[in-house]
């Protein structure tokens, strides 16, 4: 069989629609080369893995990116995505900080910290000092932080670990409505009259009743808006847990979804604080800060 009829013959390739768009990004205005100290941050979470370069205190690049098998080759895989971009080698970096689900396991890392500080840190980095309460939207979990002026967790909260309510449960939606997950939220609004949020909070039987909405007649479009008023609600019960302050910020990658955040700010009544980095970045970037002050105290004394 030649080369020809065997790629006619083939099974279709699978599509898929869960995959979100990897992004990597670098000030070319800066030249890191001129840098007195640069500090790195990795997150290493269940769906994803981020990579931030701080120079002088100052975000200057990362790549975020799906992570791998295993915590040690998405820290590297991480990392070699933006060193290549700017013709950076490891031993440029002069502190590294690992974060999130795998932190005890970036082989590179100086230390580790949890990622409740680091994504109260890189709040208050992109959202300025009147950020007060964050959610933290990850793959497998939800966090609601409160913070003070510089960043500094007073309290916080987590879901049970149940993929309701995360990045992961939307990838399981997209899926199965067999939309591209960048396309859900501006959907979800494509609707006659909102519908009600599908009953249950667990992904499986949420699926399920995703199914059996579709047979009951629902548009792809309101089983989409139904399930981001279901993570809309569920996350919201989290937040009213621990209390929400003026200076709301939303991190991970679900605040790219105005489907569900747009129906957290309505059940809450306030608006987020709007910011122009990349949200899913926070954890990361927060690490990489917390490098620089570690190198700033170190050549204090």
């Amino acid at each position: 069989m030649n080369a020809e009829v065997a790629a006619a013959t083939a099974a279709p390739e699978k599509k898929e629609f869960w995959r979100w768009q990897e992004n990597t990004w670098y000030d070319e205005t800066k030249n890191w080369k001129d840098a007195k100290i640069i500090t790195c941050g990795i997150d290493v979470g269940s769906v994803s893995s981020q990579a931030v370069l701080v120079c002088d205190g100052e975000l200057y690049g990362y790549n975020s990116m799906r992570t791998g098998n295993n915590s040690p080759d998405s820290a590297k895989n991480a990392l070699q995505g933006i060193m290549d971009k700017i013709g950076m080698k490891l031993e440029d970096i002069n502190y590294v900080v690992g974060t999130g689900y795998g932190r005890v396991n970036v082989p590179f890392a100086h230390k580790a910290i949890t990622e409740i500080a680091c994504h109260a840190r890189g709040a208050n980095y992109m959202g300025g000092n009147k950020v007060r309460t964050i959610l933290d939207m990850g793959g497998q979990d939800c966090k609601a932080i409160h913070c003070d002026d510089k960043g500094k967790v007073t309290n916080f909260l987590m879901n049970d670990k149940c993929a309701a309510g995360t990045g992961r449960g939307m990838e399981v939606i997209s899926d199965l409505m067999q939309i591209p997950i960048a396309e859900l939220g501006p959907r979800s609004f494509d609707v006659e009259t909102e519908p009600e949020a599908v009953s249950s909070i667990c992904v499986v039987f949420a699926k399920s009743e995703a199914l059996g909405l579709l047979k009951a007649g629902y548009t792809k479009n309101m089983v989409i808006a139904a399930y981001c008023q279901a993570m809309a609600e569920r996350v919201v019960s989290l937040l009213e847990r621990i209390g929400v302050e003026e200076g709301f910020f939303i991190t991970g990658g679900i605040a790219k979804n105005p489907g569900v955040v747009k129906r957290i700010e309505r059940l809450l009544g306030i608006k987020q604080i709007d910011t122009k980095i990349d949200s899913q970045i926070a954890g990361a970037l927060g690490a990489a800060l917390f490098g620089y002050t570690l190198m700033q105290k170190q050549a204090a004394k």
